[in-house]
This record gives structure tokens, C-alpha cells and sequence, in this order.
């Protein structure tokens, strides 16, 4: 019989539900999941903080490599370094992104209150990770953002953590584009936001990412976005156009109100509405601010605007071994560049060269008007002249490569025809024209190019390499290297001088002959006009005429040798060939080269290299090198100021080929000048000087064949000197620029004649026997000095 024990389980047995567990066992397997549960927490824990740990160390390479602390304390970005001028004016900028920091007191709090209500809501209560946004944003219900605070965002553009993207932090084994590879960059950004706000304020953080992000249109950070979409500083913003930049950070292309106005305006009234909504904006603000319309003052800033854009392309080649021996990037530096260039100068030298060369593009288009003006030495049209010019191109070269060398293909896409906009001295426009056709087109505008520099210190004022750098880049200043002509001449009189003769010794107009030399037959150099007229002058009237006869016989005395080394002493770089015609300017050098060598003149002998920087200063105004002029005493004082002076000459001696800036131009003030022509008018040439400036120019066609056909325009009296004239008008009138009026400085001692009033027109037989000098013998000449 069963106990009463046993009966009673027995009895609760039998009134149990089917399958349900007793209370003990319930409690057991509650508590053994708690277990459960509690391990895999911990464990979960554990593991998170063990792959955090591999990460930030990047445990065997897996993860890829993390800043260190003192990159972590120097984030670097791209900057944009400045070219500023002598007088203080930005010229320009040199960056592959587009950006000009902006302190945080230069920041609207307008701005500051748009970007924290739509990207950031927490920003001044998190640490850098906002998980209240992270969860929002896993779920799918952000409304204002995604799970990235601001502090993440800076993470990631200034360290660059996203694959795909220069930097060091990729490199790991694990690093990719999938969800693995996304998941280690999410976690590299969380440890960056975390420690940029262990290293940062907040508002440096906020500083930080306002001066890094793109705003698209080549604009990086706020203050070049204000200037690019409202020419405005962030300080003048209002709150509808700061909103409307802060819309624009979220997707540039998509809500850029240049390209995309309507989807914009949405964007920047969401941004409002997310101000209103968070107690930044007022309501009756809100329905005001929302109902105005996106007024643009829309300007893409490229590294060519702005004024001197030839020059400040040299200024960057010369500056490129500076920047890799210093281990510097002109690009991203953010680099402050102090050059030499006068701003108000080079303001007049461009609009002088603009001026003069409008007006000559005119005489020169209705003088071969329906005609080609590629030419030959005898005035005949050279054959496939454009075919042969195209296969020199860029755009030919990179057809050829594309259609390996199928030329079918490629003439097919040469000669097709394509809208372009052209440039035009009424202003740029559109027209429909083939490869071919824009050559043609092209190649029948004058060039010219223009340089003034300071010949006491070296320094360059202005500098204009060509009719406009958009569509000519191509520059005439130092790149370009022509004849110089008759601008040659003062350095055979130079040599004449130093050789003890005096501007005063007379010399008929006669012919000199240069023997046959190894195979090269005699060579008997003509004037201007053709003819001789056997008077007599002196050395001082034949330069101011620029008399080609007499300067042979100065050649033929000195020899060929002595005229070239003068040249090299006095700056001029590129070969020269000892030739007979050396004196006329038959090598080829640039307007830089003969700049300096006239500043010689007007600096007392003193040879002083153009320089076009003075210093420069890294981003926090430390000055990391300053930049002093090359040096070389190559003349006396004493010969240098009679060259001076016998350059004045060809401005006052009657005769002299630049009267006209007296006596058209009116100038009052003492001016040495010197006009160059080459063979059949290919090149017009103009120097002058003034006691602080010195001026070169050149005027002619892009190719020697294509020119004026007569002298009336083509010599450089016609087409080089009134660009000089039109400069010095510009820069007399300006009273703020430093232009020396007075006349050229005497030197205490000079023993040298320079009145030859008693020598003019003199005929050979009065010349006095002491200054008579026997006519050059063909075996007088050395043949190696020839």
C-alpha cells in the first residue's frame, strides 16, 4: 500500500498539464540561459575589445596602420598656396583642391547652427561617437543625418580611412571594398573621432571640418565655397546662403545650386526646417528664409585666373626643385609665395599688350584677307604648312597612340567638326570647327610678349607672355626664344666702347664685306633701306639709326668671338654663334635674357638677375626662405652710363628710330631705347629703359613664316614700340607707382666725349686724321674668330 508521501505526489502528478516542466526545472534551464547569456555578453565584450585592439594596432597587419599621435596632433589637408605681388595684391593660388582655411571667429554662427542641426544634433554632448545616431541610423529612421558625427566626418577626409584612397591607412590584409573592409574603416573612424576629441576642442573640430570638406565646384572648405558659389567671405553669409551651403555637403554634384537650382532649394529649406525644429531658427524667420529664391554669384576659382597667369606659371617651374629638394608641396602646403611683380604694373602691361595687339590683329587680318600667310623666304605660300604643324601637336599624337596609327581614323577625327568656344579680340566666342580648322584659325593671331623689371635690384614688375593664357599658354617672356635683331646692337657698341672708341668717332656709311669661310660665301650686310649713302656719322647717330653697315664694320674690327662673349657676360644664356651676324641679332634669346643684359646698362655695370620671388612662408608665416638676386660687375661705371646715354640717343638724335615717344607720345622724361626687325619682318623687337625699369618686348607670329609683308608694319618702330608707349603712359599716370622720372645718374667720373654735335654730317675727307681708321682688308679678319 502506498505511503501518503507517495499518494500526495502521485496526486499532483495527476493534475499537472501535459508537458509542462516543474517549477525547479523552469527556474534551472532560466537560469542556465542567464548563464547563457552572461558569457556570450562578456565574451561578445571581450572579442569586441580584442578586434578594437587589433585594429588600432594593426595586429599582423590585417587591419592596416593607424596615425600616430604626432599626425594625430598635425592632421594635414590640402591647402592651396598664395602668390601674393610686392604691393600686397593675391595673384593667385597653386592646389589640386581648392582650399583657404577660415579661423572658427571668422565662422557666422548662422553657418555653425545649419551644419550642427542637419549633420550633427549631438555634437556638444558626444565624444566623438554618437550611438544614440548609429542605432537610428541602423534602423533606418535617421531623419536628420546618417550615424557619422562631425568628428568621424573630419576622420575620415583628413586621414583619408576609405579604400580606394591615397593614404597608409589601407594597406591591410583585410582592407577592401566589401562589408569586411567597410566595417575596419567604420571602426578606424570611430577611433580617430574618439581621439580628435581627446586632442581638440570643439570648435576646432568644428573648424576642422569646415575647412576640409568639399563643397564640389573645386571648392574645398567654407571659405573658398562662399567665394565660389556667392563671392562672399563666411563672415557675410546669410542664413539661407549658409544653408544652402550645408545642404550642399551631403551629395556635392547632386545638390550643387549651380548645376542642379531647383533640387538645391529643397535641400537648403530642409536644412531650415532642421534649424526651426531645433531651436536655431525662429518660425516666422523660417517662412521668410524658405520662400526667398538661391541669388548665385557663381565663379569656379582655376589656377590661371587672376592677373600675371604666365607669370605665376614660371614662378611654379622654378619654385618645383625648391619644393623637392625641401621636401614641400606647392600644391597642398598651403605655402604663402611673395613675389616681385607690381600688381598696377602688371595691370597696365596686360591691358597695353591687349590694346596694341587688338589693333595690330586688325591691320594684320585685312592684309591677308582670303590669302594664306604662311610664307616662304620669297613670298610664296608653303605647302601642307597646317598637316605639317598638326603632326607637332599634342591632340595629333594622342590620336595616332588611340588609332594605332591607323592615319584614316585619325584624319577622319581631325577633320571633324565640333562647337568650341574660340578666343576673339571682341570677346570669347562659339564656333563650330575641326581640329584642323581651329589650327588654321590659330595660327593667324600675333603673339607677343612682355617683361619690365627693375634693373637696380633684379626685380620683375610685369610680365605678359602672350595675347591670353586660356587659349595661348605658350609663353614669350622666357620660354619663347627668337632673333633679336637690331635690339643686339648695344652690346657690339658695348664691346666698342670698352675697346676705346668713343660714341663720338665718325664712321662713313659704307659697305663691309666678311670673306668666304668654309664654305660659307662672303657676306656683305646691307641697311634698312637697301643702300649706303657714304656719309659720315658717328658711333652714337649709326646706333640711334640703327645702321646696320656700320655696325658691321664694329663686328668686322672687334671679331665675331669678342661680340659673343660680351653677349655671355652681360646674361645671355642661349648659344650664341660667332658668326658675322652676330651683331644683328642672328642667335636666337629671350626677352628675359635681354632685359637683364640692358639692365647692365642702367645698374652701372652690373649684371643683375631677374628674380621673381623674395620669399616664402609656410602656412603658419614662418619664413622658410628668402630670395636675393644673382650679381656680376661685367662693365665700368664709366661704360655703362656712355651706353646710357647713346641709347637716348635713338629718342632725341634726329634720324633716331624711337623719336615718336617724344615727340608723339609726349613723354618728358629721359628714356634709352633700342628697335629690332628680323629678315622679311618676322620679329619686332622693342627695349627701353628708364632709370628703375627696364623693358623688352616682342611682337610677331607663332611660326617665323607668317608675318606683315612690308616694313611700314612689320618692323619694330611699327608693331613693337607703341606697346611701350601705351605701358608707359599707363604707369606715368598712376602717381602710387614707384617710376623714376629723373634723369639717367652721371657717374663722378666720366672722361669719355658724349657731345658729337661737332661731328653731325661731317664729311670723310674733314674728319680730323687722328679719327680716320683705314677700311677693313679681307686678310685682316682671323677666319676662326669669324
Amino acid at each position: 500500500m502506498p505511503s501518503s508521501s507517495s499518494h500526495a505526489t502521485s496526486s499532483h502528478s495527476a493534475h499537472r498539464p501535459a508537458g509542462r516542466k516543474p517549477p525547479v526545472a523552469r527556474r534551472g534551464r532560466f537560469q542556465a540561459f542567464i548563464r547563457t547569456m552572461w558569457v556570450l555578453f562578456w565574451g561578445g565584450l571581450v572579442g569586441l575589445l580584442l578586434y578594437v585592439a587589433a585594429v588600432n594596432y594593426n595586429f599582423m597587419n590585417l587591419f592596416g596602420r593607424m596615425p600616430n599621435l604626432r599626425t594625430l596632433e598635425n592632421p594635414k589637408s590640402e591647402l592651396a598656396s598664395e602668390v601674393y605681388s610686392a604691393d600686397g595684391v593675391l595673384l593667385g593660388k597653386y592646389f589640386r583642391e581648392n582650399r583657404t582655411p577660415a579661423d572658427y571667429r571668422d565662422l557666422p554662427q548662422n553657418l555653425v547652427d545649419a551644419l550642427v542641426a542637419t549633420e550633427d544634433v549631438r555634437f556638444e554632448q558626444h565624444s566623438g561617437i554618437d550611438f544614440k545616431s548609429i542605432m537610428r541610423a541602423v534602423a533606418g529612421l535617421g531623419r536628420s543625418g546618417g550615424g557619422s558625427t562631425l568628428s568621424q566626418q573630419v576622420a575620415k577626409v583628413l586621414f583619408k580611412t576609405r579604400p580606394g584612397e591615397a593614404s597608409n591607412l589601407n594597406d591591410g590584409t583585410l582592407n577592401g571594398e566589401g562589408k569586411l573592409g567597410l566595417l575596419i574603416t567604420k571602426t578606424k573612424e570611430w577611433l580617430l573621432a574618439i581621439r580628435l576629441e581627446r586632442n581638440y576642442t570643439k570648435r576646432e573640430i568644428m573648424r576642422m571640418y569646415l575647412n576640409t570638406v568639399d563643397f564640389g565646384s573645386n571648392a574645398y572648405g567654407i571659405n573658398t565655397a562662399a567665394k565660389t558659389f556667392f563671392n562672399k567671405k563666411p563672415k557675410d553669409l546669410t542664413t539661407p546662403e549658409a544653408a544652402t551651403l550645408v545642404g550642399i555637403v551631403n551629395a556635392p554634384s547632386r545638390f550643387s545650386p549651380a548645376l542642379h537650382p531647383v533640387r538645391s532649394k529643397r535641400r537648403r529649406n530642409w536644412v531650415l526646417r532642421q534649424m526651426n525644429t531645433y531651436g536655431y531658427l525662429p518660425q516666422e524667420e523660417l517662412v521668410k528664409d524658405t520662400a526667398k529664391a538661391i541669388v548665385l554669384h557663381y565663379s569656379v576659382e582655376s589656377p590661371t585666373q587672376g592677373l600675371a597667369p604666365y607669370f605665376r606659371t614660371e614662378v611654379a617651374k622654378y619654385l618645383q626643385a625648391w619644393a623637392k629638394e625641401t621636401d614641400h608641396d606647392l600644391y597642398a602646403d598651403g605655402l604663402k609665395i611673395y613675389t616681385t611683380l607690381d600688381s598696377r604694373m602688371q595691370l597696365a602691361a596686360e591691358q597695353a599688350v591687349s590694346e596694341h595687339l587688338a589693333l595690330q590683329q586688325k591691320a594684320f587680318s585685312a592684309q591677308w584677307k582670303g590669302q594664306l600667310p604662311w610664307r616662304d623666304e620669297n613670298g610664296r605660300v608653303i605647302p601642307n604648312f597646317l598637316a605639317t604643324a598638326m603632326r607637332r601637336t599634342q591632340r595629333y599624337k594622342s590620336l595616332m597612340t588611340q588609332y594605332e596609327g591607323n592615319k584614316d581614323s585619325v584624319n577622319y577625327y581631325l577633320r571633324k567638326k565640333y562647337k568650341m568656344p574660340v578666343f576673339s579680340w571682341q570677346g570669347e566666342k562659339e564656333m563650330l570647327l575641326s581640329p584642323m580648322d581651329s589650327l588654321d584659325y590659330y595660327k593667324r593671331y600675333l603673339r607677343a610678349g612682355f617683361m619690365a623689371v627693375n634693373p637696380l635690384n633684379g626685380q620683375v614688375k610685369a610680365w605678359v607672355g602672350g595675347p591670353n593664357f586660356k587659349y595661348f599658354k605658350f609663353d614669350h617672356v622666357r620660354q619663347g626664344k627668337r632673333q633679336p635683331g637690331s635690339t643686339f646692337k648695344p652690346i657690339v657698341y658695348t664691346a666698342a666702347i670698352d675697346a676705346g672708341y668713343s660714341p663720338c668717332y665718325p664712321r662713313p656709311d659704307m659697305a663691309t664685306t666678311f670673306p668666304a669661310v668654309a664654305g660659307r660665301p662672303p657676306y656683305t650686310p646691307k641697311n634698312f633701306e637697301g643702300g649706303f649713302s657714304g656719309r659720315v656719322f658717328t658711333l652714337r647717330q649709326a646706333l640711334a639709326r640703327s645702321m646696320n653697315s656700320i655696325t658691321a664694320w664694329l663686328v668686322f674690327q672687334l671679331t665675331p668671338k669678342t661680340i659673343a662673349d660680351y653677349a655671355k657676360n652681360m646674361g645671355i644664356t642661349s648659344p650664341i654663334d660667332p658668326v658675322p651676324a652676330v651683331g644683328f641679332g642672328a642667335s636666337d634669346c629671350s626677352i628675359y635674357e635681354l632685359c637683364g643684359a640692358y639692365g647692365t646698362f642702367v645698374n652701372k655695370g652690373v649684371w643683375t638677375s631677374p628674380i621673381m620671388v623674395t620669399r616664402i612662408e609656410d602656412k603658419n608665416r614662418n619664413v622658410l626662405r628668402e630670395f636675393v638676386p644673382r650679381t656680376k660687375e661685367v662693365l665700368s661705371e664709366e661704360t655703362a652710363y656712355v651706353m646710357t646715354n647713346m641709347l637716348q640717343a635713338s629718342t632725341t638724335e634726329r634720324g633716331g628710330t624711337s623719336t615718336i615717344l617724344h615727340t608723339g607720345f609726349k613723354f618728358p622724361f629721359e628714356i634709352g631705347a633700342k628697335t629690332g626687325t628680323t629678315s622679311n619682318y618676322s620679329d619686332a623687337w622693342f627695349m627701353g629703359i628708364t632709370p628703375n625699369l627696364v623693358c623688352g618686348m616682342w611682337v610677331g607670329g607663332e611660326d617665323r613664316s607668317i608675318h606683315f609683308r612690308s616694313g611700314y608694319y612689320g618692323q619694330g618702330a611699327r608693331l613693337a614700340l607703341p606697346l611701350y608707349g601705351i605701358f608707359i603712359k599707363k604707369v606715368y599716370a598712376n602717381k602710387n607707382i614707384d617710376f623714376d622720372t629723373q634723369p639717367f645718374p652721371k657717374p663722378a667720373k666720366l672722361d669719355i666725349e658724349l657731345d658729337c654735335s661737332k661731328y653731325s654730317g661731317a664729311r670723310r675727307d674733314t674728319i680730323p686724321a687722328d679719327q680716320k681708321m683705314a677700311q677693313p682688308t679681307l686678310d685682316a679678319l682671323d677666319d676662326k674668330d669669324i
